[in-house]
């Protein structure tokens, strides 16, 4: 018996294609030169750590992204099309959010209003509780969190409760890209593992995560990549898992060049 053909070897997979790409960016306050040609690549599902001593340029550069400065120059991509965000509404229009490190929560309200703020579900002139709470319950189990109750004020609750409170307001608005400006920088170890899992958890579900951090061993923990910047430039970026925290910190300090 004469045998078939035989099979052609399998093709590997396609890379996925980037979700966000910012092209040379550079920004200038005055005669400080914050951002100079800064590249920075963001994939669907990954946790990409963002490094750098004070005045690196992380904030300016995620500010950019996020639409509340303009660059000087460069691009971005967004889904391999050019963008230009003029405000934090355009930014947020295409699915761009950002999670502060103060949290930016009203004490004085409880968990439900605070992920609806300013979005809160009417049923003609009265506020539809039921429907807010049955949304925020939603949100919080995308998130495998769990709380008491919906309604408990904020102000009562962990740290760790509290940023995840702060991330399921920017997951109520459905973003593609969620940048987390240093959301463990006040909390204790415990709460640092709720929202590391919280991370974890979002990428599973193919969000673009940007995590902003002085904390390397967390990047290390939840991190695909990790992406260096100094003094207002990309010194490189590397695999998580083909570096260490020792080049890490050699590249933040000594500025050396991938």
């Amino acid at each position: 018996m004469t045998a078939g053909p035989a099979p052609a070897p399998a093709l590997p997979a396609a890379a996925p294609a980037p979700l966000v790409e910012m092209r040379r960016i550079s920004k200038r306050f005055g005669a400080v030169q914050a951002l100079r040609d800064v590249d920075l690549t963001l994939f669907p599902g990954e946790v990409l750590g963002l490094v750098g001593d004070n005045a690196a340029g992380k904030s300016t550069l995620m500010k950019i992204l996020t639409g509340v400065y303009q660059p000087d120059g460069g691009e971005i991509l967004f889904d391999g099309r050019p963008v230009r965000f003029d405000s934090p509404a355009a930014a947020r229009a295409r699915g761009i959010e950002m999670v502060y490190q103060d949290f930016a929560l009203c004490d004085n309200m409880d968990v439900a209003q605070n992920i609806w703020l300013g979005r809160w579900p009417r049923r003609g002139p009265f506020v539809d509780r039921a429907t807010m709470d049955r949304r925020a319950e939603a949100v919080l189990r995308r998130l495998r969190v769990e709380v008491s109750s919906v309604r408990a004020e904020v102000a009562t609750l962990s740290g760790g409760r509290r940023q995840s409170v702060a991330i399921a307001r920017a997951l109520s608005f459905e973003p593609r890209v969620l940048i987390l400006d240093e959301p463990t920088a006040n909390l204790s170890p415990a709460a640092t593992r709720e929202v590391l899992a919280v991370v974890r958890g979002l990428r599973d579900q193919g969000v673009g995560i940007i995590f902003i951090s002085h904390r390397l061993q967390e990047i290390f923990q939840i991190g695909d990549r990790i992406m260096v910047l100094k003094q207002g430039r990309h010194v490189g970026t590397r695999p998580v898992a083909a570096t260490s925290e020792d080049e890490v910190l050699e590249m933040i300090v000594a500025g050396v060049r991938a």
